[in-house]
C-alpha cells in the first residue's frame, strides 16, 4: 500500500489554545518568530541588492536561532525555509 501525503487539516482555535497551554511560553514564542521569519525570507525575490541580500540573511537567522530551541523541545517541530513547509 501507498501512503497518501499529509494533507494539513485547520486546528479549531480552542483546540490550538490547549495544545499551546500545554509547551512551555519559550517554545510558543520561537514558534511564532519562526512563522514571522519564514513570512521575512519569503518576501524577498529574484536578483537582490546588497541590502535585501542583508536584510534576507538577518531574516535566516532569525529563524535558525527560533529552529534551535523549537527542535531542543521536539524535532518535528523545526520549520523549514523553502515554500510548503
Amino acid at each position: 500500500m501507498i501512503p497518501s501525503p499529509l494533507v494539513p487539516v485547520p486546528i479549531p482555535d480552542r483546540i490550538a489554545v490547549l495544545i499551546g497551554a500545554c509547551m512551555p511560553e519559550r517554545v510558543l514564542r520561537a514558534e511564532i518568530e519562526a512563522e514571522c521569519a519564514v513570512r521575512e525570507v519569503h518576501r524577498f525575490r529574484g536578483p537582490l541588492c546588497d541590502e535585501d541580500r542583508a536584510d534576507r540573511e538577518h531574516a535566516l537567522a532569525h529563524l535558525a536561532r527560533a529552529n534551535k530551541v523549537l527542535g531542543a523541545h521536539h524535532p518535528g517541530l523545526v520549520i523549514g525555509a523553502r515554500r510548503g513547509h
